[in-house]
């Protein structure tokens, strides 16, 4: 089969893939700050969020409607593609000039693909951390369905590392020699006036305040111990061994929670439905899951093209 591009048709990931097993789990939530303040570091990314974005209006909101779109590039199966065509238009008119005069366009091969690999370098690490391990076999497969996935948004492929090596040099790179710190980056990071989440919007505000800051601070000292080392330095966080032994155990702990949890119910929506629908319990054409209406964006934007808002 041929893409309209008049290439190969690009082939979605399906359930006998390592993705599968540990992306759309909800212990990737545990990332959540890691892979938005990760994001907005390179300049481009920082000055289309800061410029175009109202993420730090909804932060909540945005942070679970797109885990829908996102998660469907992964478990759409034969829609997957259209999907991540849809997630490639959000992009389409976000461009301009940052305040050092740098023109940057979110469609950018390079900007765009980087997203992408924070996702890649987010599933590893909430597998890594919170999941029980992974092998550096396992790694590589990782790292070779993340190539299949990204295939899907009809990108072009130049700046993908053509091997799991070549992936280490680039994120190495990347952390060492382009990544900024910004305003964007240390907005994602300040938590001094996070809100309830949607589904907790009921919550007193003076009850909520009470959970506010051990909340914030947790979020932020589980990003900082996700960090490379030269990204800590950039930001000027300190990490101790005894903040690592802490780290690891946390990591523990939440593994052997969620072992209780029945691995259906580990799922985001849209990773259960894909996983409902390779087993038989629903209809290979049933409709995706969309986020519900708490999560949409203010009514002011959801004509905004920018916007996942089904």
């Amino acid at each position: 089969m041929r893409s309209q591009s008049g290439g190969e048709r690009p082939v979605p990931l399906g359930p006998e893939s390592l993705t599968w097993k540990y992306f759309g789990d909800w212990r990737g939530m545990l990332q959540g700050i890691w892979a938005g303040s990760m994001q907005n570091m390179p300049p481009g990314l920082g000055a289309g969020v800061e410029q175009h974005s109202i993420f730090f209006d909804e932060r909540w909101q945005r942070l679970y409607r797109s885990l829908y779109p996102i998660g469907g590039v992964v478990f759409d199966g034969d829609r997957a593609e259209q999907t991540a065509l849809q997630v490639r238009g959000y992009h389409d008119n976000i461009k301009g000039v940052d305040a050092k005069g740098r023109r940057y366009h979110a469609l950018d091969p390079d900007t765009f693909y980087w997203a992408h690999a924070t996702f890649f370098m987010g599933t590893i690490l909430t597998a890594d951390h919170f999941m029980g391990g992974l092998t550096e076999a396992q790694k590589r497969q990782l790292f070779t369905e993340h190539i299949q996935w990204y295939r899907l948004y009809g990108m072009s492929m130049k700046p993908v590392p053509q091997t799991w090596e070549d992936f280490q040099e680039y994120w190495r790179h990347m952390c060492t020699e382009v990544l900024e710190d910004n305003k964007a980056t240390r907005d994602v990071l300040d938590l001094s006036n996070l809100g309830p989440p949607p589904y907790a919007l009921w919550m007193p505000e003076r009850v909520w305040s009470v959970f506010r800051r051990p909340i914030a601070r947790g979020f932020v000292w589980l990003t900082v111990g996700l960090y490379e080392q030269p990204v800590r330095d950039l930001l000027g966080y300190t990490w101790t061994a005894r903040d690592e032994r802490l780290f690891r155990i946390t990591g523990k702990v939440v593994d052997a929670l969620f072992k209780l949890v029945p691995p259906r119910y580990r799922m985001h929506p849209r990773g259960r439905a894909g996983w409902d629908r390779a087993l038989g319990r629903v209809a290979a054409d049933s409709p995706l899951p969309q986020t519900p209406a708490r999560n949409l964006p203010p009514l002011a934007s959801r004509d905004d093209p920018k916007h996942y808002s089904p």
